[in-house]
């Protein structure tokens, strides 16, 4: 079985963040989307009929604060990846798995056995972490060299890689992990899942170039993340002979008109943003991240209200239309996007954008 995701065929779309309360969205607006199992559900069935590629989720353990508690309600991603793929036919679900917390051996029978419940549409995102307050939560140490993040995520990964791959028993002395006779079945169903990385420092631009299918970063927008495609791209091929791709991510409003999209945009990242909460959100990332820089955070302060600091997709299906193909001009293999609610907003997105995303043969019908 040929993994869809990386048929490399066309602009592979996704949809991001949907197991969390309010999604991307900063906002105390009353609409905001619940991250409710009911509702995910519903959004699974629809995506996966009307042709988007992929689910991504975020892990998470604790909110941002602020009157809403950002992300209080964060439904598991191994377990929500396999409930999805046992409701659904097509779609990959790509589960995200933060390798300070997760044993590599637990992970690797997790992410098999969600595998074979999809027969082998799965998918793991492997994240070195970076949000201090959930390292406090687990009674752990925030390692402040980026570096020693992605020695443990590398040697983390070398470890599911080789459980994955190894008949029989195997022993590991290594760095971080000491282990004896370890051995795991079943395999996943069509040998190694596609592997994303999301980070966008330079060590995760690093661990992708040398490990992962698909970076999955951040950008400020398609002209830049034109360079950033080269680069990655160029590293990958020419430190470590592997061909891979870049995905980003965008927050998106379609509505029939511009007028429509940016008033509603305004609705709920303006009007009823929730700023404690962002700035909560900004801050962290400011010191314990480097996915964005401190020129980023400065301008980005409503991007982080309206998409947690992602790129706008905003307007008429035609302006969306365009903008997404900005981003496969620029050389991205994908990118996701994220609604205030996905379940009642991507009907209308797949009826009036999807269309003219195949039009412009950005995408192949599904």
């Amino acid at each position: 079985m040929t993994k869809a995701l990386l048929d490399g065929l066309d602009f592979k779309l996704g949809l991001f963040s949907a197991n969390c309360s309010s999604g991307l969205a900063v906002t105390k607006a009353p609409d905001r989307w619940s991250g409710s199992w009911d509702d995910n559900l519903r959004m699974a069935k629809i995506a996966d009929e009307v042709g988007i590629d992929f689910l991504l989720p975020i892990a998470r353990w604790i909110g941002y604060g602020g009157e809403t508690n950002f992300h209080e309600g964060v439904l598991d991603p191994v377990t929500w990846a396999a409930g999805l793929l046992a409701n659904t036919t097509r779609i990959s679900l790509i589960a995200t798995i933060h390798t300070a917390f997760n044993h590599p051996i637990v992970a690797a029978k997790q992410m098999a056995t969600v595998d074979q419940i999809g027969k082998g549409r799965a998918g793991i995102n492997i994240v070195a972490g970076w949000n201090k307050p959930e390292y406090d939560t687990f009674g752990m140490d925030l390692p402040q060299d980026h570096d020693a993040r992605y020695a443990l995520a590398q040697e983390w990964w070398d470890i599911v890689r080789k459980i994955w791959t190894t008949p029989g028993k195997f022993d590991w002395d290594g760095q971080f992990f000491k282990l004896q006779h370890v051995e795991g079945m079943p395999k996943p169903y069509d040998g190694l899942l596609p592997v994303l990385n999301a980070g966008s420092s330079q060590q995760g631009r690093e661990f992708a170039a040398r490990n992962a299918d698909f970076a999955f970063t951040i950008v400020g927008g398609p002209e830049d993340g034109a360079e950033i495609v080269k680069q990655v791209t160029n590293q990958a091929r020419s430190e470590y002979g592997r061909k891979m791709g870049v995905f980003t991510l965008g927050h998106c409003v379609v509505r029939p008109t511009h007028a429509e999209a940016v008033e509603f945009r305004n609705y709920y990242a303006e009007e009823m943003a929730d700023w404690d909460a962002v700035d909560n959100l900004m801050a962290l990332q400011g010191v314990h991240a480097q996915s964005f820089t401190p020129e980023m955070l400065l301008m980005f302060r409503d991007r982080f209200a309206a998409g947690h600091g992602t790129v706008p997709i905003i307007g008429s299906p035609d302006e969306v239309a365009d903008e997404i193909a900005k981003y496969h001009a620029a050389g991205f293999a994908g990118m996701t996007v994220a609604f205030l609610d996905y379940a009642g907003e991507l009907p209308y997105f797949a009826q009036e954008v999807l269309p003219r995303l195949e039009a412009k043969g950005v995408r192949l019908p599904r």
